[in-house]
């Protein structure tokens, strides 16, 4: 949409909301009417402004682009979250000047509504001046302010003092999809209804994971939301956050993820043994190269493994695969039930690495998507369990994928294929892993794979400032702070800081747990009822007090802090024209990523010499727009066609990072899932691969 027509129609609508509100009227709603005119004031005040902004951005970011034909980049993605929260002024306002004067016309609900996204709408206008600031020091074209220093340091600082409760409440979501807005205010409810009990003696592991799913008070009170998890991530223990995003690992939510998903034949979770393995020569298969087991940090230790296949096949059944199965005793394959043919061996063979920021999750929290990619590529897969940070920072996790991939090669007649096609794929820091385990194979001289698919890939492993990276602030998935902390403990950085859990947060302590999870249900339940039949209750002596009163405090707190912050720091941004945006109540500390490991080719590939990529099979890069690691994507397609390697980016819209993990939660989601296949089809299917391939020019709107 022109945002011309946008911001006419801002204006518009809060003049024709103040004419009413302001000049006589029968309306019964004294202070809230008066506080609806002072932020629809505010509003118009903030489109004035961002108006001529706008238009400067919109005249320009075209130029960083990947091509003509794949328009998206994080200047492209701020004013379409901003053109989002405008619209939800736009049509909250219409609605109240068209329903004002209705007997069941809730004032109240309405005007905290339009409260919370002017807070937004102010704080967003914080963040297209930031990214004006990158426009005009960055060289054109260029996405990453990575010799600036001092600009990405106030980058940090801006998101450390910011304001960011506003995006984590009403507004929550404002710019997804909107069939995704439910699953993100679980998220938002669950991790902090688990932070309420987390560390605690007296909570149990599995009980706090189901009540963070039955906390009613939450719901009732977007505000309290918004302000908890503020505080959560402000400063974020990163064993907390492992712990929660491990819950998808429990038994109870795989069980129920399997059921939902497409039934394979053979699911086999695998360990592999630390032997040197020797492999041929891409130049020359007469010669070998040999391969070591992984060793850093902890010594030769075992490579964990899941191969999935819809169908059974050669060798998939053999003594030799089942000795290095980690169930004990070996499962019954279906090979010894009457009616099931057992198929040649695959000339396909797919390898993945999941994400999880390096420091989370494993194949088992990925199996649902890869049950469906098995199934509809008819390609038996390998995930690879790789070790997870802070316990095995870099290069451990490398060492085992490339491991991993090596033993995959050698025997991949026991995985059910000939391995004509290999193709590597992943999301987020397995994406990463899919990069820089075929950068290692070209250094070793092995065979690289045929294509690699990578899904919203981190490939600029820092905290430089990047128009994209400025959407840390408002995405409740992939906070700066917990981007950060995942970094920096890849890198190994920060390990004494991340404490032994209470207990245990191993996958059999959550299955000794089940029970209890079933008890707490009825009582979780219960509590969530009495939540809404009694807020004042739910909300607890802290919380007692009605919306406006905690907005009003809330606002005036954020003031003083602002006042605080501009007298005694001259380090933040100076923004235009008297405009400062909200200011948090407690500063968050956020860590840059100032480690020369960070700068390591193997870390952030993004920064490797062009000798060190050139060689690469074709890489298949599918990002989000709305995802903050939208401009790694866009500026490693650069980098890779501009040095005349095959590299092809297809950019889905109104998705957040981590999409793939939400296939069955939305069409969107199925569509940009349904693309990832068709990728790795296309590398299955190429038939003599070579470095003509270039960007495939095509939008595909998911």
């Amino acid at each position: 949409m022109d945002y011309k027509v946008v911001f006419a129609a801002l204006e518009t609508v809060c003049e024709d909301n103040n004419s009413p509100l302001c000049g006589p009227s029968d309306l019964p709603y004294g202070t809230v009417a008066k506080r609806l005119v002072t932020c629809l004031r505010e509003i118009q005040e903030h489109g004035h402004a961002l108006e001529p902004v706008v238009a400067s951005l919109t005249a320009v970011y075209h130029h960083y682009d990947f091509d003509a034909q794949t328009p998206g980049n994080g200047y492209r993605t701020l004013v379409k979250v901003l053109h989002a929260c405008i619209l939800h002024i736009i049509h909250k306002g219409r609605y109240i000047a068209d329903n004002c004067n209705g007997a069941f016309f809730r004032a109240e609900h309405n005007a905290s509504e339009m409260e919370a996204y002017c807070s937004a709408l102010c704080q967003l206008r914080a963040l297209v001046h930031l990214a004006q600031r990158l426009i005009n020091d960055n060289e054109c074209g260029q996405l990453y302010s990575q010799q600036d220093g001092d600009l990405t340091r106030r980058f940090v600082q801006e998101y450390s003092s910011m304001h960011k409760a506003c995006f984590y409440g009403r507004c929550l979501g404002f710019q997804f999809s909107p069939a995704l807005r439910p699953f993100l205010q679980t998220v938002v409810i669950s991790m902090i209804s688990y932070g309420e009990t987390y560390g605690k003696q007296q909570s149990r592991f599995g009980m706090a994971a189901l009540s963070l799913l039955t906390s009613g008070k939450y719901v009732i009170d977007p505000e309290m939301r918004g302000t908890e998890f503020e505080r959560i991530t402000q400063n974020l223990d990163l064993h907390f956050w492992k712990s929660f995003w491990n819950l998808t690992e429990s038994g109870l939510i795989t069980g129920l993820n399997r059921i939902a998903s497409n039934t394979v034949q053979v699911n086999l979770t695998l360990t592999v043994p630390p032997l040197p393995l020797r492999l041929p020569l891409a130049s020359d298969p007469n010669l070998t190269a040999t391969v070591s087991p992984p060793i850093a940090h902890s010594g030769p230790g075992p490579v964990h493994m899941r191969l999935i296949s819809y169908e059974l096949r050669e060798g998939q059944d053999s003594e030799e695969l089942l000795a290095f199965s980690r169930t004990d005793p070996h499962p019954i394959t279906t090979s010894h039930l009457p009616g099931v043919q057992k198929l040649p061996h695959s000339p396909w063979l797919l390898i993945h690495f999941h994400g999880g920021g390096f420091v989370a999750q494993t194949s088992r929290s990925h199996e649902s998507y890869l049950r469906s990619w098995s199934k509809e590529l008819n390609v038996p897969i390998l995930s690879v369990d790789y070790s997870l940070s802070p316990e095995a920072p870099f290069p451990r996790a490398l060492e085992e994928c490339f491991y991993a991939y090596c033993w995959a090669l050698k025997n991949c007649h026991l995985l059910g294929s000939t391995a004509e096609r290999v193709c590597l794929a992943g999301d987020s820091a397995g994406g990463n892993l899919c990069i820089t385990v075929s950068m290692k194979a070209m250094t070793c001289g092995i065979r690289v794979p045929d294509g690699m698919m990578t899904a919203y890939p981190a490939t600029l492993l820092t905290t430089d400032a990047s128009p994209s990276r400025l959407l840390t602030l408002i995405d409740p998935l992939l906070p700066l702070g917990v981007l950060a902390k995942c970094l920096n403990t890849y890198a190994g950085i920060d390990y004494h800081t991340v404490q032994p859990a209470v207990g245990s947060n191993s996958l059999s302590t959550l299955g000794r747990d089940t029970a209890v999870l079933l008890g707490d249900l009825t009582q979780g339940a219960s509590n969530w009822i009495h939540s809404f039949l009694d807020p004042m209750l739910s909300s607890g002596g802290a919380h007692s007090q009605s919306p406006l009163e905690r907005r009003s405090q809330s606002s005036e707190t954020r003031r003083t802090s602002t006042r605080t912050s501009t007298q005694t720091s001259g380090d933040h941004v100076v923004y235009p024209q008297g405009f400062e945006p909200l200011r948090a109540e407690c500063l968050a500390v956020v860590h840059q990523t100032s480690s020369p490991v960070f700068r390591n080719p193997f870390v952030s590939p993004l920064l490797a010499p062009d000798n060190m990529l050139r060689g690469l099979p074709p890489v298949y890069i599918v990002a989000s727009a709305l995802d903050a690691l939208l401009d790694d994507s866009v500026m490693f397609a650069k980098k890779l066609r501009d040095m005349g390697q095959p590299v092809s980016l297809t950019v889905v819209e109104d998705l957040p990072h981590g999409f793939l993990s939400l296939g069955q939660l939305a069409k969107e989601t199925e569509v940009a899932t349904e693309i990832c296949v068709a990728r790795i089809r296309e590398i299955f299917e190429q038939e003599n691969p070579t470095p003509a391939l270039r960007s495939r020019p095509k939008r595909e709107v998911a």
